[in-house]
């Protein structure tokens, strides 16, 4: 079965509305205590991520949307409320969330396969294993020739696209991406929105990806989840309906317009 076939199967089985909800964000809030006084950054959070769900979170630069993260993956423990991931309470870093950052932070003395395998030594899992899923990764993600390189050889896109493989490799069962592409350049951030929605679809993990762009948030995500000013916290919620696979054309369809600006009316950004 080829990749566009598999993709074609998946929407005709069940809608991820029909999916159990496997992570759980409710009643958060987030204050942070500094000298100056206190910054009061989440309030009342709550929301729900469906199984194998694509949701993707827009909102005002410090509204909070990287905090979000940090909570779910347990790097950061939240003031009040409770986030619940696989029915269990988080209270301390899960070791089944992989994080992608906006910048890389590949290791430059390391060659790419070796970054990539970094966290299977930290999680002390034997190497010689999972050596054939790093080369399988590089290949979905289109560079495999790059295994040995060290990271200074390649451009930032294929440097995010080692990340993400970094993030892959030892099979999470979530993947939080915090502006994994905000530091490229627009082709190139278009490209990599491409390369993350094949990954995605042969891998079906349950995605939340921050962003600050909203084609980007629209051409990635199952729903977008919309954000108010600090202190933050979810102000609508916008199904995307667009059929999967998705072609980098949809962007200019009537219905990818429609929903880039519902979200810009719901953030206060009118034109003219």
């Amino acid at each position: 079965m080829t990749l566009s076939q598999a993709m074609v199967a998946f929407d005709e089985r069940v809608e991820p509305d029909d999916r159990p909800a496997v992570i759980r964000v409710s009643g958060v809030e987030k204050t942070y205590h500094t000298r100056r006084g206190s910054v009061t950054a989440l309030a009342d959070l709550s929301f729900e991520v469906r199984d194998q769900e694509f949701v993707t979170v827009v909102g005002p630069s410090g509204c909070g949307k990287s905090t979000i993260l940090k909570i779910i993956s347990g790097l950061m423990p939240a003031t009040a409320g409770q986030v619940e991931v696989f029915g269990e309470i988080v209270d301390s870093p899960r070791s089944d969330a992989g994080m992608v950052f906006q910048s890389p932070r590949l290791l430059k003395w390391r060659t790419i396969l070796d970054n990539i395998l970094l966290p299977i030594e930290i999680l002390r899992l034997p190497r010689a294993k999972y050596i054939p899923r790093a080369m399988e990764l590089l290949e979905l993600a289109g560079i495999k020739d790059a295994a040995h390189m060290r990271p200074s050889e390649l451009s930032g896109g294929m440097q995010q696209r080692a990340a993400i493989c970094r993030a892959l490799v030892y099979d999470p069962r979530l993947l939080l991406m915090d502006e994994p592409f905000g530091a490229l350049d627009a082709m190139s951030r278009d490209i990599m929105n491409v390369e993350l929605m094949k990954i995605w679809s042969e891998r079906r993990k349950t995605t939340v990806l921050i962003t600050h762009s909203i084609s980007e948030a629209v051409f990635l995500a199952d729903r977008v989840l919309v954000m108010g000013a600090r202190p933050g916290t979810i102000v609508a919620e916008v199904k995307v309906d667009l059929p999967r696979p998705r072609h980098p054309r949809v962007r200019a369809s009537a219905a990818f317009m429609e929903l880039s600006s519902r979200i810009h009316r719901l953030l206060g950004v009118e034109y003219a």
